[in-house]
């Protein structure tokens, strides 16, 4: 910052994501929500400092410590995914949707190496790295199979002539090119991403449209976790359903490849959007993770128990219509002690210190709070997702 100025954006976030669930993490504008999203993928500008640790699964990468050709080649698209906050930023806005689909397809599921092999791209029959031309080679021997699995015969060099059965370059090309706009064609149609726009550039996109290519970009590669930033951005309630419930497929889903199931952390001010789709909640303000529960409680009779999180469901139109009073405050000048305190109507003394983020004393099993004086449970609650509200905003 100007002058020397430090901001802590992120502090002290401690929390997991399990295999095939949907930790929904929300918050007012500003809190520090989607500074840690771009974090945990090495997105961060060049004077940002992390510290901690973030340890994705059983792979052995801590993705705060990992150097950026370990998060540029094993972990983003392959391992996580991203939806992003501003897809228009994100889109290459001189390619087509339909070619950077077809790249990162190729890129990721390793059609682009295989074509390699077959000694295509020499022949200016591939586009290169970015969809630019292939760059002239000098002919050379291919092998390519025939006779079966686990057999295979050299083709002759390109002017040469290749013996009976090989499969003919042009072919191969054309067959290949076939399966990448086949699934190019699919993963947009995962994100609702209309397949007569897939020839369109980015600048000749509604907002909607953009998110919906970001969306169908990060699906893309599988990737068995996923950070969606905002992923219902722009769109109309019926669109932002239909995202919500393909995402929610995406981690319900086992994976042919056997490689176990998915996970998600989905950022969203969508709080009706949240209830369809997560498995538990986590609230941030100014920074810090005030709370952690199964989003059935969170939306269930028994409630959040921070008294932020309540006002967070408060606002909304189905319940009291009441907003949280005052406003957050701004990250480079926080109050001492507990942040939410100068609008909290339960403050006392003892918010003078920040709470740590503890055990539930009913839920300690489900829930985490940070806060001196959490609200008591009112009715149990039923276990497993809610029914989705009303379409509302918070």
């Amino acid at each position: 910052m100007p002058r020397g100025r430090i901001v802590s954006a992120v502090t002290d976030a401690s929390f997991d994501v399990r295999a095939g669930e949907c930790l929904v993490l929300v918050g007012e504008s500003g809190c520090g929500k989607s500074v840690l999203a771009s974090a945990l993928l090495g997105l961060l500008p060049g004077n940002a400092q992390t510290a901690g640790s973030a340890a994705l699964g059983d792979t052995g990468i801590d993705l705060l410590a990992a150097d950026e050709r370990t998060l540029a080649r094993r972990v983003r698209g392959r391992l996580v995914g991203l939806v992003p906050q501003s897809p228009a930023a994100h889109l290459t806005p001189v390619r087509t949707v339909r070619s950077q689909l077809e790249e990162t397809l190729a890129e990721l599921r390793g059609t682009r190496r295989g074509l390699r092999r077959r000694g295509l791209r020499g022949r200016g029959l591939l586009p290169g790295p970015g969809g630019l031309p292939g760059r002239a080679v000098a002919p050379t021997p291919t092998v390519v199979p025939a006779g079966g699995v686990g057999s295979a015969r050299a083709v002759a060099p390109t002017g040469g002539v290749a013996p009976p059965g090989a499969v003919p370059p042009a072919r191969a090309v054309s067959r290949g090119r076939a399966a990448l706009r086949a699934a190019a064609e699919e993963a947009a149609e995962r994100a609702a991403f209309p397949a007569s726009h897939l020839d369109r550039y980015p600048h000749e996109l509604s907002g909607g449209l953009a998110q919906r290519a970001a969306t169908a970009l990060a699906l893309a590669g599988e990737a068995p976790l996923l950070l969606a930033d905002e992923p219902t951005t722009g769109l109309d309630r019926d669109l932002v359903d239909r995202t919500v419930d393909e995402l929610r497929r995406h981690i319900d889903t086992d994976p042919a490849d056997g490689t176990g199931r998915r996970g998600m952390l989905m950022i969203t001010h969508d709080l009706a959007a949240a209830s369809r789709a997560a498995d538990r909640v986590a609230v941030m303000y100014a920074g810090r993770i005030v709370e952690i529960c199964d989003a059935a409680d969170f939306f269930g009779a028994r409630g959040p128990r921070h008294p932020y999180s309540r006002g967070l469901l408060d606002a909304l139109p189905d319940r009291a219509f009441t907003p949280v009073p005052g406003l957050p405050p701004e990250l480079s000048a926080l109050p001492p002690g507990c942040a939410f305190a100068p609008r909290c109507a339960h403050a006392t003394r003892a918010c003078g210190t920040v709470p740590a983020l503890a055990p539930t004393p009913d839920a300690p099993a489900t829930g985490r709070v940070a806060c001196h004086h959490p609200a008591p449970a009112a009715l149990p609650s039923r276990p497993g997702r809610t029914e989705p509200a009303e379409p509302t905003h918070a």
